[in-house]
């Protein structure tokens, strides 16, 4: 690495159906460890983080709340502002998928994958959970629930689908000419054998609720919240101006740091989305493990995390 060379971190963005976690400082704090490095190396940095506000959980965590879903969003996606400033985080952007230019972006990426062939509509049925936002296979359940332990429902709806099977060769091709696009090397491991199990096309939108983006000329749908999401990094960079400074200087992002429970989104559904619209994928993708208690990964779903204040 040189220098003079932009360099472009990026966090998940985090999702907001509850508080932010020492799980979500852990992710916060090693990018920004990596941010400083770098602007003392004379790096020109771009730290990327944020709040994923739509999807079928929030919509459900806000009734709950009794709030509007905009109303939830805006209260949590604040306690994740509140955060960075609590622990002093060099950010350099913080994004929320509620907002317009991320809104614009979204539409215009689908567009995209529209006009390329990549979309099509059909028919879902299979397993789905609503915790984890996931579709799962059959094959992929373990005593009737999803791999994270979450509880899965029986799902048939009209759906349209991104042709992720037409993928699972140039995906491969692309993972052996870059052996360190995904580490440590046990994740990059993991994401090869499930490619190489074979790819399935993606269900991409969803009509059972309605706090999500628009599909395009056909209201009915929402777009399916990681596609909606994973486009945060590129939104967030000028997206769809790709002739901008912006973007041009810091995509592709240099690193996206993750938990490993979203390897698989970031390192199968996202290059794949990126190259079907003419985009490079990120140069890598770096999967830590996971903050537990009591053997379980700390999750807010779960209820067993530690937030600021909490005493276990």
């Amino acid at each position: 690495m040189t220098a003079d060379r932009p360099f472009f971190v990026t966090t998940p963005i985090y999702y907001v159906n509850d508080t932010p976690h020492l799980g979500h400082a852990y992710t916060t704090v090693a990018c920004d460890v990596l941010a400083r490095f770098m602007r003392l190396d004379g790096r020109r940095v771009r730290f990327l983080t944020g709040t994923d506000e739509h999807g079928q959980k929030v919509e459900q965590s806000a009734r709950l709340a009794g709030l509007s879903p905009q109303q939830f969003t805006d209260r949590i996606s604040e306690a994740f502002r509140d955060m960075t400033r609590l622990l002093d985080i060099s950010n350099d952007d913080f994004i929320r998928t509620t907002e317009p230019r991320h809104i614009r972006g979204v539409q215009l990426l689908w567009q995209e994958l529209e006009r390329s062939g990549e979309i099509y509509l059909g028919r879902f049925a299979g397993w789905y959970s609503v915790r984890d936002e996931a579709f799962y296979d059959e094959s992929e359940l373990i005593d009737g629930k999803a791999p994270s332990g979450a509880e899965v429902e029986w799902l048939e709806e009209e759906n349209y689908f991104f042709r992720l099977s037409a993928w699972q060769d140039r995906l491969l091709a692309y993972y052996d000419a870059n052996p360190d696009a995904v580490v440590p090397r046990s994740r990059r491991n993991e994401v090869v054998s499930f490619i190489k199990s074979g790819l399935r096309d993606l269900s991409i939108s969803r009509t059972s609720f309605s706090w999500g983006i628009p599909v395009p000329g056909n209201p009915d749908h929402v777009i399916y919240v990681w596609l909606d999401a994973l486009a945060n990094y590129i939104t967030a960079v000028g997206y769809p101006d790709t002739e901008s400074p912006e973007f041009s200087t810091f995509w592709p992002a240099d690193i996206h740091i993750v938990g490993k429970d979203i390897v698989r989104f970031h390192a199968v559904y996202w290059p794949a989305f990126l190259m079907a619209a003419g985009l490079e994928p990120p140069r890598r993708v770096f999967a830590h493990g996971w903050w537990t208690v009591e053997g379980q990964k700390m999750s807010k779903s779960l209820g067993n995390f530690i937030q600021r204040g909490s005493r276990q």
